[in-house]
């Protein structure tokens, strides 16, 4: 019996949901061929004790080799910058810092070096997928800083939103606007030069 065009869309979907390894082998296509990439976000953060959320958004801004740059807007002004070996996070309205100048850049989880083409997805993490684009990772080993990662994926492979629970359950939900691939960054975007005056802190941890 031929199927109707209902049997045919499930056909599909379930197709689409047993091929995991396929869907983040296009997530890493595109960003091994990303030079760099500059996006708006809107991230909510929601802390499983209190059960509720705080929203913030600004601008992301990625570029190989090592280089990311995250500046929230609102609710509050904050910079975070990864240059390599140095991690800086500048809060302006308190007028402190930060300042790690031996940051192992290699502890990020991949849920982040994915966005500069580092790291297999299918090494570290457990696949699976739904037919409405989303991947589902869970680390292979245990990982206080992720429970597990859903990464919403476009058609050409670019993620437009995450979805990470950490080992405590809070979550931690980012959505990606205005997506812009090898736009030309310049190395001086990921240089922050902070006020004389700063109060300059030890690292979180």
């Amino acid at each position: 019996m031929p199927l109707t065009a209902p049997g045919i869309a499930l056909a599909l979907a379930i197709s689409a949901a047993q091929d995991p390894a396929a869907l983040a082998h296009r997530v890493q296509t595109y960003y091994e061929k990303t030079k760099d990439i500059e996006a708006n976000f809107v991230q909510t953060y929601t802390y499983a004790a209190a059960m509720h959320g705080q929203t913030s958004s600004g601008m992301l801004r990625a570029k190989k080799p090592g280089k990311l740059r995250w500046d929230y807007l609102e609710p509050a002004k904050k910079t975070i910058v990864v240059n390599g070996s140095r991690l800086v996070q500048y809060e302006p309205e308190a007028n402190q810092a930060y300042l790690d100048e031996h940051f192992d850049a290699s502890a990020m989880s991949a849920a982040v070096t994915f966005l500069l083409g580092t790291g297999r997805l299918e090494k570290e993490f457990t696949l699976s997928s739904t037919a409405q684009g989303e991947l589902t990772l869970t680390p292979k080993k245990p990982d206080s800083r992720v429970e597990s990662i859903v990464l919403t994926v476009g058609k050409e492979g670019d993620v437009t939103a995450t979805r990470v629970v950490d080992g405590q359950g809070n979550v931690n939900s980012i959505t990606f606007t205005k997506l812009r691939q090898n736009v030309g960054l310049k190395d001086s975007a990921f240089v922050l030069d902070l006020p004389r005056d700063v109060h300059v802190l030890n690292p979180p941890h």
